[in-house]
């Protein structure tokens, strides 16, 4: 059970939590719908330097998800349009149905409007086991597009958040 003193936070991928960050795993129901972390870290490696943003969900001492967020990748590889969103979102199967998917996605948003963007783009695996409702719950909307056989789906984002 989650402490009501202890707070979720991100913490950058490091050495000293790299081992932690990998051995993060989804229900065995979920696994198609979401790459491993090691898989995203190499994605991450190979991508420009700022696009990727891998981050570790840590709760108190306790590592409990994994996200990636992407800012301004070029989407269709052609310098055409760049978008911003989450990339991958990884919650431990034991630490499910606690607030850290909505902790890492309220995350992202922030980040983007940091950055001064102001829509948020996901893609999700549809069908049974997938994450659409809890995406569509946040009010992640499907934009009529798909990408390599995902929904897309985008959320309209307020200004900047007050510091």
């Amino acid at each position: 059970m989650t402490s009501t003193t202890s707070t979720p936070r991100l913490e950058e991928i490091t050495p000293a939590n790299f081992e932690a960050a990998t051995g993060i795993r989804v229900r065995p129901d979920q696994e198609f719908a979401v790459s491993p972390v090691m898989q995203s870290l190499a994605e991450a490696y190979v991508h420009p330097t700022g696009v990727a943003w891998p981050r570790l969900i840590v709760d108190g001492d306790r590592p409990v998800g994994f996200l990636m967020a992407f800012f301004d990748i070029d989407w269709h590889g052609d310098g055409t349009l760049f978008r911003s969103g989450l990339w991958r979102l990884n919650i431990a199967a034991d630490e499910q149905g606690r607030g850290y998917g909505r902790f890492a996605v309220e995350s992202v948003a922030a980040e983007i409007r940091r950055r001064g963007g102001n829509r948020f783009y996901v893609t999700w695996h549809p069908g049974p086991n997938g994450p659409e409702n809890f995406y569509l719950g946040l009010g992640f909307r499907p934009d009529g597009e798909t990408s390599e056989g995902e929904t897309v789906g985008v959320l309209e984002l307020d200004g900047p958040e007050e510091a």
